[in-house]
């Protein structure tokens, strides 16, 4: 599924949310998949299952997936309302992250070059406004 980087300062669990975030923007991970069990994540990527576990709670709590007892976690359909205070924090990261860049040099064409190879490696651009 992917790898981990055992040697970051990173918390595995974090890199863990990281990847499957990565995955369920790219809609690798489609709405309403079955995630791997916590178990079978765990044996693949040979690390305790509370990592997994605690990835998993992470990321129901940040919305990306829903769990239904006795049956696993599943990837969380998108739905705007329930994003919309997420998506103000992350405009707000965002702005930041771009004031930095900006003063570091990046070029505002160089800006929309990124944001186009974002938008078609992730399949962005569905609302065609």
């Amino acid at each position: 599924m992917f790898e981990l980087d055992m040697r970051s300062r990173q918390p595995i669990y974090e890199q863990l949310v990281d990847k499957l975030k990565e995955l369920i923007i790219s809609e690798v991970l489609k709405p309403d998949e079955q995630l791997p069990s916590v178990r079978t994540l765990a044996g693949q990527l040979t690390i305790n299952p509370n990592t997994i576990q605690k990835a998993y709670r992470e990321l129901e709590t940040q919305g990306y997936i829903y769990s239904v007892k006795g049956k696993g976690s599943f990837v969380n359909p998108i739905s705007l309302v329930e994003n919309s205070d997420k998506l103000v924090s992350v405009i707000k990261e965002l702005k930041k992250l771009l004031s930095e860049a900006m003063y570091l040099g990046l070029k505002p064409a160089e800006l929309i070059e990124l944001i186009h190879d974002l938008e078609s490696s992730i399949g962005g651009g569905k609302n065609d406004d």
